[in-house]
């Protein structure tokens, strides 16, 4: 993938949302071998991405194998199909390990765009794709695919947002890198989970009656995530004098008003009071969508700016290639259903925070020796839980989201929103399975960094910080057996301000950090209790994970002010 700080890995236009999220399609159109009938070897870059997530196992189930490039492998770990594809260190800017992925490849697929601000992201972008294109055709590399924008007709280049005319350019360089290229150019990808759903689910729920700016008459057309893989995984397979553009959407065209309405019916609303102003530009509309929705602002902007224009396809030429399923291709309403099935289900394979949020840090949490010498502050708090270690496990790995954070709910809100006011993500990410975690999921304004299941929860912040920092939770046995929970906080200031950040709010950690050691533990003690009722009023009870600990009761509790739900799992 080649994920870097500050780069999206999920296949978008920089405007309207090229992530999607609804699971495979399925079905790839029948297109699972290549030349002389033998499987394809796919690179695929953005796996850790949103729609690369998504592919690797749309490519496999066609047969093909698949190697994934991928600056952090470590993201890839806990995927469901990890043990079924290579991954490779490295990233899209580096011409050595580009080359290196491209051998013996038949198909490289490029799903990675930046999404910082000024010309800097273009410049990156534009080197990336060069140095893609001519690493493909060195290698020998049959085809190149590329995900990009679709953008409106008759609108002169200079007058798109500058993500949009960015994803233009890139897909310009791959199709005349040599090697024939195939470039997608989708409008917005609905999904579970795609920054364009939630964008779209959270302005429906949360709005009632609603001041629009005035690109919600705009027109769209818009595809299900699933006929976007399909297309994708088919292209794998396209005659080599095929190069070209393809315009793909679903269809329907439809405004964005439109789309918030049937949004509204698909999910039991009423319908929504929705009254259009021209006063919101794009800035403005980017504070606006990032207020209301989990989408952070360094993201809505450029999917606001992609929707001053009418974006609808122009040709369907793709059909001719990868013909559409037998059913046709999804409406939105369907497509809706779908999504809204999944998030209810827990079954949302990727997110739109799945890719690294730009300017997040990246580093790994720093160690002795290298750190020898260096400011590493840290809050370290050690409880001994009467229950099993399975049982505080369950609680640990269920931690954020809606089961909050344990301690004084109103500073953690307050921490969020102010994260939110300075450009960050604030707490409204969630997570992306109810009661699951995965090496590279974003939780609230956390990632996980490293999980040990059982053992150790280790979360990166990436909230707007004068500095770097880490919370470390783990499920320990003691000297004599007992089950101790372990509490690290860590925190690496940066110049001045880290350091005065960090004794600013240290008198606060007794209560946050303390009472959340304390919850933790007494939510493992009250889940293992609740078992224990259980098993004795029912024979033959099933054993839960983790050596026969069977799921804690459901419950709710207290801690601080805010009433939240216990950890139950189904």
């Amino acid at each position: 993938m080649a994920e870097r700080t500050g780069r999206h890995v999920n296949g978008g236009d920089g405007g309207t949302d090229r992530t999607g999220g609804t699971g495979g399609s399925g079905s790839t159109g029948g297109e699972g071998a290549g030349p002389a009938g033998r499987p394809l070897r796919c690179l695929v870059t953005g796996a850790t991405g949103y729609i690369g997530g998504r592919l690797v196992p749309e490519l496999l189930a066609a047969g093909h194998t698949v190697r994934c490039l991928a600056r952090t492998p470590a993201k890839l770990r806990d995927h469901p199909w990890a043990g079924r594809a290579e991954v490779v260190r490295g990233d899209v800017t580096d011409a050595a390990s580009v080359r290196a992925a491209m051998e013996g490849m038949d198909v490289a697929y490029y799903l990675v765009h930046s999404m910082g601000g000024g010309s800097r992201f273009e410049n990156t972008d534009r080197e990336a794709a060069r140095i893609f294109g001519e690493q493909a055709r060195a290698a020998g590399v049959g085809r190149i695919v590329y995900l990009g924008g679709l953008t409106p007709a008759g609108v002169p280049e200079e007058e798109l947002s500058p993500h949009l005319r960015s994803r233009a350019e890139v897909g310009r360089l791959l199709l005349a890198s040599g090697v024939p290229t195939a470039v997608l150019r989708a409008a917005v990808i609905i999904g579970s989970g795609s920054a364009s759903f939630e964008m779209l689910r959270y302005l429906t729920e949360r709005l009632p009656l609603m001041v629009a700016p005035s690109w919600v008459r705009t027109r769209l057309q818009p595809i299900a995530v699933r006929d976007a893989l399909r297309y994708l995984a088919g292209c794998a397979s396209l005659p080599p004098e095929v190069n070209r553009t393809f315009d793909i959407g679903g269809p329907e065209v439809l405004t964005y008003h439109d789309m918030m309405q049937r949004y509204a019916a698909v999910a039991g609303l009423p319908r929504r009071v929705i009254v259009p102003v021209p006063v919101l530009s794009p800035t403005l509309s980017s504070h606006w969508i990032g207020l209301i929705t989990p989408v952070p602002r360094a993201l809505a902007r450029p999917l606001a700016e992609s929707l001053r224009h009418e974006v609808v396809c122009a040709e369907h030429d793709i059909a001719r290639h990868v013909p559409d399923p037998p059913g046709g291709l999804q409406g939105l309403d369907q497509a809706l259903r779908l999504a809204l099935k999944r998030i209810k289900d827990a079954e949302v394979a990727t997110r739109w925070s799945s890719a690294s949020f730009p300017g997040a840090p990246s580093d790994p949490l720093p160690t002795d020796p290298n750190w020898a010498g260096g400011s590493l502050y840290t809050d370290e708090r050690e409880r001994t839980v009467a229950a099993s270690p399975q049982a505080l496990w369950r609680v640990i790995e269920g931690i954020g989201g809606e089961n909050g954070w344990y301690s004084a709910p109103p500073a953690w809100a307050v921490r969020g929103w102010l994260d939110r006011l300075v450009g960050g993500i604030g707490l409204q990410r969630g997570r992306r399975d109810a009661e699951r975690l995965r090496a590279g999921d974003s939780l609230d304004f956390w990632r996980v960094e490293e999980i040990e299941p059982g053992r150790l929860l280790r979360l990166r912040a990436e909230m707007r910080l004068p500095g770097l920092a880490w919370l470390e939770l783990r499920a320990d046995r003691g000297p004599d057996g007992e089950t101790v929970y372990r509490q690290r906080a860590l925190f690496h200031p940066h110049g001045l301000l880290g350091q005065a950040y960090w004794w600013g709010v240290s008198p606060f950690h007794a209560v946050v950090f303390g009472g959340m050691a304390r919850n933790i533990a007494s939510a493992a003690e009250a889940g293992a209790a609740g078992v224990g009722r259980r098993r004795s009023v029912t024979s033959g009870a099933g054993s839960g994970p983790g050596g026969g600990a069977a799921r804690p009761a459901p419950r709710s509790w207290l801690p601080g002010s805010a009433r939240r739900r216990g950890v139950p799992r189904r």
